[in-house]
């Protein structure tokens, strides 16, 4: 009769033993308050309740740092807030050297952003940002390294700045916009007054060149339908110059002989 008793207590017992560790688990095993190894992934048994274990999950967390006020460099009040991804490595350190590793990744985050960031003005901010995030991510990953602990990234993803600063720099990119459209309409009247004055020493080789060109003004013009032309003074005098260049010369030969003076006399009757 105890021998069945004996079998059922022993299977249940088993059952209560068995632990079940998932491919991203491991779990950190104390013998009576001792550390003796890590297990897992798998199916592991303890001998309860003289061996406990602890859970540590090995997945990149994702962990918000909140927003807090920095000033920069330059007496610039902002609010930065900021996400870091990590992973625990060492699932022995991280059980045995810390309290709690999101905690204490989160304080670290919190104050190595701020420390970070006040070494930069804004324009720096705001212009290097990338190199910024490569920075707290190294000296958040140095203060973690002894938990077991690594910080594969960290990124700035909100910058909010104050509403007078803003509009200063919302006025700065304007007048920088308004700068770079004037040095290009002067750089294209530059390029305009250098090829009119290739086709004034053109027109000056050939005068009738400057008589097509008028053609064509009055070819636009007349496409508007316009009542009015003005012809230019320039214009009458071109079409004479024009006129007497291409007029056939007269030969002296083909000139009619003046009558003599006797021939010219009439003769009496």
């Amino acid at each position: 009769m105890l021998g069945p008793i004996l079998a059922v207590v022993l299977l249940i017992y088993v059952f209560v033993c068995i632990r079940i560790i998932r491919q991203y688990e491991r779990a950190v095993i104390f013998a009576l308050g001792k550390f003796t190894g890590v297990r897992g992934p798998g199916l592991i048994f303890l001998l309860t309740p003289f061996q406990t274990m602890v859970r540590v999950s090995l997945r990149t967390v994702t962990m918000q740092i909140a927003s807090q006020k920095i000033i920069t460099k330059d007496n610039v009040s902002i609010d930065i807030a900021a996400v870091a991804y990590y992973h625990i490595r060492d699932p022995e350190k991280s059980v045995m050297a810390i309290e709690n590793v999101y905690d204490a990744v989160n304080q670290i985050s919190q104050t190595t952003v701020r420390n970070v960031v006040g070494r930069f003005s804004l324009d720096q901010l705001l212009a290097q940002t990338s190199d910024i995030n490569e920075q707290i991510k190294n000296v958040i990953d140095t203060h973690t390294e002894p938990w077991g602990t690594q910080v594969t990234a960290v990124e700035i993803k909100d910058i909010v700045l104050p509403e007078n600063m803003q509009r200063a720099m919302a006025k700065e990119a304007e007048a920088e916009r308004e700068r770079r459209a004037k040095i290009v309409a002067a750089e294209g009247e530059l390029q305009a007054s250098v090829k009119l004055g290739e086709a004034a020493d053109i027109i000056a080789q050939h005068p009738v060149a400057l008589q097509l060109r008028t053609l064509q003004t009055m070819a636009e013009i007349s496409t508007e339908r316009n009542s009015t032309i003005i012809f230019p003074a320039q214009f009458l005098t071109t079409v004479q110059e024009a006129l007497t260049m291409y007029k056939p010369a007269t030969r002296t030969d083909e000139l009619p002989l003046r009558p003599n003076g006797d021939d010219a006399k009439q003769k009496p009757m």
